[in-house]
């Protein structure tokens, strides 16, 4: 079982930055792949960015140059790192995990708001 706590939420103004973290334990990371996913009031939740246990990432099209996901093994930890902020990124945004070979997220964390003020 992987427990996943995001963290580096807050607000901030349109153009700002935010990083935001997602720790996990129980399991190493290495054997899974990461991802963001996040939800706007009102909206579906939506994919964000995945880092893939092998390696490769893959955006969003809404955050592709924006946004950059990134993971560190040792420290079982992924990141999402969020540049030129815009109040359509407003959401709650949530860390998952996927086993390899496993055709769905298994495991959550809890969110982290991301507010954008224009």
């Amino acid at each position: 079982q992987v427990q996943l706590v995001e963290s580096g939420g807050g607000s901030v103004q349109a153009g700002g930055s935010l990083r935001l973290s997602c720790a996990a334990s129980g399991r190493t990371i290495s054997n899974y792949d990461m991802a963001w996913f996040r939800q706007a009031p009102g909206k579906e939740r939506e994919f964000v960015a995945i880092t893939w246990s092998g390696d490769g990432t893959n955006y969003a099209d809404s955050v592709k140059g924006r946004f950059t996901i990134s993971r560190d093994n040792a420290k079982n930890t992924v990141y999402l790192q969020m540049n030129n902020l815009k109040p359509e990124d407003t959401a709650v945004y949530y860390c998952a995990a996927r086993a390899i070979g496993s055709g769905r997220y298994d495991h959550w964390g809890q969110g982290t708001q991301v507010t954008v003020s224009s």
